[in-house]
């Protein structure tokens, strides 16, 4: 078993929906709560990153749900560095519950960046030391999200990047993007479906005031693609929910 980092969280009241049970982006947030501090403890703090002019941009989450954590239950979220794919890098992460049962499975692939450019670096070009561990594997490298050209998609919502959605660059958190595909699910859809996985790729970040028309497919097959235009007919991004009937 290779080196992999472990961090422990609440699931409390505001991380829940109307089912009790953590909202999928709260899932999101705390993989990225983890990632940044598996790689702080190995001295690539965010300060340091800063200074150094790089960032981590995500490319790629590919999320694979068993169950959702309940309100107030206590999970560990454990991550692993599985090193470079090329230019990219890929991490991989485990969620497990209070009883230790594996709730959800997840793997990413993500850039290295020039913060000032917005220009990918090579993976040689990092200058803090890293561990990979190859040995332990929660999937395949991800493929990019790619919606069928048969798949019709309808406006469900227009939606505009305000403060309560920003980071500290000005632009949608990546964890807001899951918010906006589950906003798009009708109430007979969140109360007889729950979401059983969830895969994004993000092309083009949005930034604060930017205005994104929202389209989704019907439900077919078990899943909902979701994808944030611009008026121009860009992408910020292509995604997909995977959802299964409830008991």
């Amino acid at each position: 078993m290779g080196n992999k980092w472990t961090e422990t969280y609440l699931i409390h009241s505001n991380d829940i929906d109307f089912k009790s049970e953590a909202r999928l982006s709260v899932l999101l947030s705390l993989a990225q709560r983890t990632a940044d501090a598996d790689l702080e403890q190995l001295g690539a703090t965010r300060d340091q990153m800063i200074e150094a002019g790089m960032g981590w941009m995500l490319i790629t989450m590919d999320l694979r749900i068993s169950r959702m954590p309940k309100a107030l239950e206590p999970i560990n979220v454990e991550t692993w560095n599985k090193g470079p794919r090329g230019a990219l890098w890929q991490r991989d992460f485990v969620i497990y519950g209070s009883g230790g049962e594996i709730l959800g499975e997840a793997c990413s692939i993500w850039a290295l960046v020039d913060i000032q450019k917005r220009r990918m670096l090579r993976p040689s070009k990092f200058p803090f030391d890293v561990y990979i561990n190859e040995e332990d594997s929660a999937g395949e490298a991800p493929d990019k999200v790619t919606i069928p050209e048969d798949m019709p998609l309808h406006e469900a919502y227009r939606s505009v990047v305000r403060y309560s959605g920003i980071d500290a660059n000005l632009h949608l958190n990546n964890s807001r993007y899951a918010d906006l595909c589950m906003d798009t699910l009708s109430k007979e859809e969140l109360t007889g479906y729950s979401c059983a996985g969830f895969r994004i790729t993000y092309h083009h970040e949005a930034r604060l005031g930017d205005d994104m028309v929202v389209k989704r497919s019907e439900l077919s097959g078990g899943r909902v693609y979701v994808s944030g235009q611009a008026e121009d007919g860009s992408h910020y991004f292509d995604a997909y929910l995977l959802l299964k009937e409830t008991n």
